[in-house]
């Protein structure tokens, strides 16, 4: 496995941005980043600038993903491989993500790539009160994001051989009687997945199904979960731990719609990953559901 680039940041459009300021920093423990110049709300949750921009906005989404070169040989290496690939590229103005350099492309599963060099560092420290174990970046990226598209094969595509991700493993299974569901988990670094892909049969109103985040201690997602039970927000899997990557985790629902995975302890991709097999459930045990929106 070559680790050339990992998940630098990712950009939501919300129509009241504020809605998510109890969520990100009272319950999953998020720093605030410096606003940008257009006022965009941002956030941490390591010593980088910005991992989440926040723009307001109707499409109630994510609209954009930020991929980090981890240099400039990777940087141009990717670059040539979209141009190969016939993907559509658009240089962009890098000032606002607090990056050296930035290239954008159409994702097919309906949102902005963008591949960057060279995320700046926050002029502060990160130190949350509520994380204090810190959360799991270095050398994986803020953590991953999982998308619903139509465009199933190719989405794959674009990220195989577009991006140059690998396949980690694979889900199916019937998640009621004649409701089948299809995942694909992406790697480009040591990250069990960065991106995973569902397959649906038709439009979804989002398309961004979760992002997560990744603790270094177990215990700072019990403390986080306690925080979540607290509020009043949805829990649509409570603790539990996934089958394939044996992240130990639950969700909340954020009042935007999509949801946060807080987790802990996913296993690692090593060299020579040869454990690329189906798997038939989405957990080994536990992520009930607790609570409806």
């Amino acid at each position: 496995m070559e680790h050339q680039i990992e998940l630098g940041y990712l950009v939501l459009e919300i129509p009241d941005p504020s809605i998510l300021t109890p969520v990100f920093a009272d319950v999953v423990g998020l720093m605030p980043g410096e606003p940008t110049s257009a006022g965009t709300d941002t956030w941490r949750n390591d010593q980088r600038a910005n991992r989440l921009f926040v723009e307001a906005g109707p499409a109630n989404d994510a609209i954009a993903i930020g991929f980090e070169a981890v240099d400039r040989a990777a940087f141009e290496g990717i670059i040539s491989r979209l141009q190969g690939f016939g993907a559509e590229l658009a240089n962009g103005d890098g000032s606002d993500r607090r990056v050296q350099q930035l290239v954008r492309t159409p994702a097919p599963w309906g949102i902005d790539v963008e591949v960057v060099l060279k995320l700046a560092d926050a002029s502060s420290p990160f130190s949350s009160t509520l994380a204090r174990g810190g959360f799991l970046t270095d050398g994986v990226g803020f953590g991953h994001a999982v998308f619903a598209t139509t465009a199933f094969e190719e989405s794959h595509a674009f990220l195989t051989d577009g991006l140059g991700f690998a396949q980690t493993d694979w889900l199916e299974t019937e998640l009621a009687p004649g409701v089948d569901l299809e995942v694909r988990f992406y790697h480009c670094n040591g990250r069990h997945h960065t991106i995973a892909l569902a397959h649906v049969p038709f439009d979804v109103p989002q398309r961004l199904h979760h992002i997560m985040f990744e603790l270094n201690e177990r215990d700072d997602v019990g403390t986080a979960f306690d925080r979540a039970w607290a509020t009043d927000l949805a829990i649509p899997n409570g603790l539990g731990r996934h089958d394939n990557d044996g992240m130990f985790s639950f969700y909340l629902q954020t009042p935007a719609g999509f949801q946060i995975e807080v987790g802990h302890g996913a296993r690692v991709v090593t060299e020579k990953w040869n454990d690329n097999h189906r798997y038939d459930r989405i957990s080994a045990w536990g992520h009930q559901r607790l609570r409806s929106a």
